[in-house]
């Protein structure tokens, strides 16, 4: 039996659960649909959340699914939706466990997954001691010797926010550069060494990285990576739905996270490519806001 709710929520990561606080406060009903394989599974803490820096992501989710229980609006069902039809004021979601459910509005929270790591050794400390966001994890490996794996335009941006956590920095870009003389010149003049050849492997012990080894032979040691992740889109339930998305994969949407199709949001890492918790739980808010306010505004033309 199909059930009807306020607002279908596709995604439980901080962005879905803090659009689903603010529609249950609000006293909107909501079902939050979510497989329960975040991103961030593979670290053990998550940073830069004021009152929750450095808690487990297990963690963060408990405490967020024991707060909702004051808000019996909101349900929980843990699935992973397949399917999404209708429009504005009807839309139907249906689950791969052969649910379906019926609303006015939708939230797609679902963010990137990442796509295999193709570098031999980089799964084993992925989330220990290699890390893709400084902001998130360089304060752990401050002052350390560092790896940075990134090749191209990006690599001068990447090295200067590196830099705010150790003047000691190692470029491996895994084949040729990519860089104008210019750019070598600008790396060179700052210190950073840069080596071109191919990384061979990742040597490790119990998650956290000892050295890098080219295909040259060369033994690069170091005491944390950071590197760029291949990432690919969580879903592709918004661009089956017409959502426009950029090439990224990130569904275009307005600072309240409405979309290119009437009645659909889009919030968190599905909506930005600032991959951060507490960035996302913003987001999720502000899309909150901007459903209950649609909704409220439909009810008060009704009963005109």
């Amino acid at each position: 039996m199909e059930q009807w709710m306020d607002v279908g929520i596709i995604g439980g990561g901080p962005a879905g659960l803090n659009a689903a606080l603010v529609l249950g406060r609000a006293r909107k009903s909501a079902v939050v649909i979510d497989e329960g394989r975040p991103r961030n599974r593979v670290t053990g803490e998550t940073h830069g959340f004021l009152t929750r820096d450095g808690i487990a992501p297990g963690e963060f989710r408990r405490i967020a699914m024991e707060q909702m229980q004051a808000y019996p609006s909101i349900a929980f069902v843990s699935d992973a939706a397949t399917a999404v039809t209708g429009t504005d004021g009807d839309f139907r979601i249906e689950t791969a466990g052969g649910s379906s459910y019926r609303c006015k509005k939708l939230l797609f929270a679902v963010g990137m997954r990442d796509l295999p790591l193709d570098i031999d050794g980089l799964a084993d400390v992925y989330g220990r001691s290699a890390f893709v966001c400084p902001y998130c994890d360089g304060w752990e490996l401050r002052d350390r010797k560092l790896v940075l794996i990134v090749k191209g335009a990006r690599a001068l941006h990447s090295a200067k926010t590196l830099s705010g956590w150790t003047n000691d920095i190692t470029i491996l870009t895994d084949g040729p550069d990519e860089w104008t003389d210019g750019q070598r010149e600008e790396l060179k003049r700052h210190r950073v060494t840069v080596f071109d050849s191919p990384i061979r492997r990742i040597e490790s012990a119990d998650g956290m990285v000892e050295r890098v080894i080219l295909r040259d032979g060369t033994a690069v040691p170091c005491a944390g990576i950071f590197f760029a992740p291949k990432l690919a889109a969580g879903s592709e339930l918004p661009k089956s739905l017409g959502c426009r998305v950029t090439e990224a994969g990130t569904v275009v949407a307005d600072a309240f996270g409405k979309t290119s199709v009437p009645g659909a949001y889009a919030a968190g890492d599905a909506a930005t490519e600032l991959y951060q918790a507490v960035v996302a739980a913003s987001l999720g808010s502000l899309a909150g806001v901007g459903i209950n306010t649609e909704l409220l505004a439909e009810a008060w033309e009704r009963e005109a």
